[in-house]
């Protein structure tokens, strides 16, 4: 079995945890730095709106995306829950609460599109 050699045992746990944190913070802040050297000049004939029903269109993709993506998240995490039960009720509901709440986002990803067009009927787009 894999042992931790007795100088990284004797790190306290804080300076770990800042360390980890230092460096994650450092990725994410390059990462989300911009390319202003690749960035394209404005292009002034694509600066007009899109007009309503491309909006709702593209709306609907991302709230599909979006509930599918969290649907998905909840189903790994109940058979994550179920796998690790051990036979222990209270965490066999749990898992059962996430299935559940997987399958209404499902429900909700493959109504969004009859919803958006509810709205779209609505607005007259």
């Amino acid at each position: 079995m894999f042992r931790i050699p007795a100088r990284v045992r004797a790190i306290p746990r804080s300076r770990i945890i800042r360390r980890a944190a230092t460096i994650v913070t450092a990725v994410a802040l390059a990462l989300s730095a911009p390319a202003t050297a690749h960035a394209a000049a404005a292009d002034p004939h694509h600066a007009a709106p899109h007009p309503l029903p491309v909006v709702i269109s593209n709306l609907q993709n991302w709230v599909m995306g979006i509930l599918a993506a969290l649907a998905t998240l909840f189903l790994v995490l109940a058979g994550v829950y179920w796998a690790t039960a051990g036979g222990d009720p209270a965490q066999v509901e749990r898992a059962k609460g996430a299935l559940k709440n997987a399958l209404v986002g499902y429900g909700l990803a493959v109504l969004a599109p009859v919803l958006l067009q509810v709205v779209r009927a609505i607005v007259g787009g």
